[in-house]
């Protein structure tokens, strides 16, 4: 499958200049973690796998180079290969959600027997699943866009870093590449924060994180 390009072409990693100053607060964070009543952020433990299918070689290497790029900056490794899974990080591009029924072994993935038939009920445009190694950590994420819909006209770079950003952390909502975002993962990221957290005090901890990296204007 290639993906059309008649938008914007702004891809947010690969226009960056330094750090910008950013400023959070534990609300704003911890809207981001928050779903019913429950607060999950989680990163990975593991370094991360992709594979991605259903796209025409010109337009894998453009999501290959985005999930690098945000692995390089917030300092987590890429890896060829998971010795348990294979891959860890996958993403599969569909034309229509039924498509997902001739993808081998795909509800022992998903533990969702029944997944295309939900999304069609759901109208649904993408869909983002987790799994977690006994810690709480991320041990894989899979990915799944159907490309028949709104979606088709996304600019390939912009679709392929909102995608990598949105693998890394457990995200409850849709989040876009941006400044925030960006410092939001390096914050989470930091070794001296923990892998796993359900305490939306951790809102806060991240704040502040955010309030001694971010640079200051005279």
């Amino acid at each position: 499958m290639r993906l059309r390009r008649n938008s914007p072409r702004r891809i947010f990693w690969h226009e960056r200049r330094g750090k910008a100053e950013v400023d959070m607060t534990q609300d704003e964070i911890e809207a981001f973690f928050s779903a019913k009543g429950r607060y999950l952020c989680a990163r990975w433990s593991r370094p991360v796998a992709p594979v991605i299918f259903g796209l025409a070689d010109e337009s894998l290497a453009i999501f290959r180079a985005a999930i690098t790029a945000v692995l390089r900056d917030i300092r987590h490794p890429l890896t060829e290969t998971d010795p348990e899974m294979g891959a860890n990080l996958m993403v599969f591009f569909v034309r229509d959600w039924v498509e997902l029924d001739d993808v081998p072994d795909l509800a022992t993935l998903t533990g969702l027997p029944d997944l295309s038939r939900r999304l069609i009920a759901d109208k649904a445009e993408q869909y983002r699943l987790f799994r977690f190694d006994p810690d709480g950590s991320i041990r894989a994420c899979l990915v799944f866009i159907k490309m028949s819909g709104a979606l088709a006209d996304t600019h390939p770079g912009q679709l392929a870093e909102t995608i990598a950003v949105g693998a890394m952390l457990t995200f409850a909502r849709e989040v876009r590449p941006s400044e925030g975002v960006a410092a939001l993962l390096r914050a989470a990221y930091d070794p001296i924060m923990p892998a796993v957290a359900q305490d939306p005090s951790h809102a806060l901890r991240l704040a502040a994180r955010l309030a001694m990296s971010s640079p200051r204007l005279s």
